[in-house]
């Protein structure tokens, strides 16, 4: 009963959902009030025009994800007042923001706008870049300690991703992993950040030898352990697939393993990256998977709301399905005990690979989500 929760394609030179690659000076964070986490209440539909602008150049990696044979339950989920989280920090670089740029007189401009383009959102760096990843990754962290806010940053390059499938790359070997995490932790700086660490690494991971999975899982807790030093405000957080994959006390096993049961490596677990399970769901699988977990008691989890609006297919389809729709803005104040944070991992409108090329922004299926 396998469903992968999300990979990244990585296209060319990309760094991820939000490009990376302009150097800057770290800064003192301040520490902003933390708003509500609230869905964007609805708006009218704009009549969509008869031909589609076409995708922006720049291409990003695009998660990817397999058929989820559990859907999750419907429930509903409560709305509140439109306001997006001050503290999470929005990178000035995105497929969507140069969309927007150039589109201002398309009648979808002002929804994809305000409900994506402004919206903070993690930067993927899934490119195998060694000469340049400490660079790229203080250009996000030093812009966020600059603004006082918290980026969100996915380092993106363990070997052997998606099992050899179409988002495999990244390094070459664990050797040289272990080299490249050294090189991402040199960029964090020494302000808040948060580290969602190799999406599907754990949960994807029945295909490799037992030896294998072995010694991925002690090069990811190595990786914990790395950022955490260079960066002691860093909050890194470890793949826990999503409800609808494995079942809590197996992917707990393999958290453990992982070193993310440890203060040293861990802040806790992260769910649900480019997949569309309700957040109600997310929050109780999340809370199963920590109570197997073990560990210290502050472990937390972060959940990618990015696309989870309407919840999951019925039937299982993760490629740019039709009848999605946004979640949670981002925020790290949730109200919910043990939930750290709602976050957009994946950026909505960066196409699957269906109704876009894979890893492009594709204005119709933004709007499709946004509204």
């Amino acid at each position: 009963m396998a469903a992968a929760a999300s990979v990244v394609v990585a296209i060319g030179t990309a760094t991820g959902m939000l490009s990376a690659l302009d150097d800057r000076r770290d800064a003192d964070e301040a520490r902003p009030e933390v708003t509500s986490s609230p869905y964007l209440a609805p708006l009218p539909a704009v009549p969509t025009p008869s031909a589609s602008p076409s995708a922006s150049a720049s291409a990003s990696p695009s998660p990817k994800k397999k058929a989820s044979p559990s859907p999750s339950p419907t429930k509903t989920e409560k709305r509140q007042s439109p306001a997006a989280s001050t503290r999470l920090y929005r990178y000035p670089e995105s497929q969507v923001l140069d969309w927007v740029h150039a589109h201002g007189a398309d009648p979808r401009h002002a929804v994809i706008a305000s409900r994506i383009a402004d919206q903070p959102a993690a930067v993927w760096f899934a490119d195998f870049t060694p000469s340049t990843i400490t660079s790229r990754v203080r250009a996000v962290t030093s812009g966020g300690s600059t603004q006082g806010r918290v980026p969100v940053v996915v380092p993106y390059a363990i070997p052997g991703r998606d099992c050899g499938g179409a988002s495999q790359g990244g390094a070459p070997d664990l050797d040289a992993y272990d080299d490249w995490i050294d090189a991402f932790a040199a960029g964090l700086g020494s302000g808040e950040v948060i580290v969602i660490l190799e999406p599907d690494s754990v949960a994807q991971t029945e295909c490799l030898s037992s030896g294998e999975r072995a010694r991925r899982f002690a090069s990811l807790a190595r990786a914990g352990r790395v950022l955490k030093a260079a960066d002691p405000k860093a909050r890194v957080y470890y793949d826990a697939g999503h409800s609808g994959w494995n079942a809590a006390a197996k992917q707990a096993g393999w958290l453990r393993q992982a070193g993310a049961a440890s203060a040293a490596s861990s802040d806790g677990i992260f769910s649900n990256v480019s997949n569309f399970h309700r957040t109600d769901d997310e929050i109780a699988y999340d809370r199963q998977v920590l109570d197997a977990l073990g560990g210290p008691s502050g472990l937390g989890a972060v959940i990618d709301t990015s696309r989870n609006g309407n919840g999951a297919p019925a039937d299982g389809e993760w490629c740019d399905p039709s009848g999605r729709k946004l979640g949670r803005t981002p925020t790290l104040n949730t109200g919910e005990a043990r939930i750290d944070g709602y976050l957009w991992v994946k950026l909505p409108g960066e196409s699957d690979g269906c109704k876009g090329a894979p890893g492009t922004f594709t204005p119709s299926y933004a709007y499709e989500l946004a509204r």
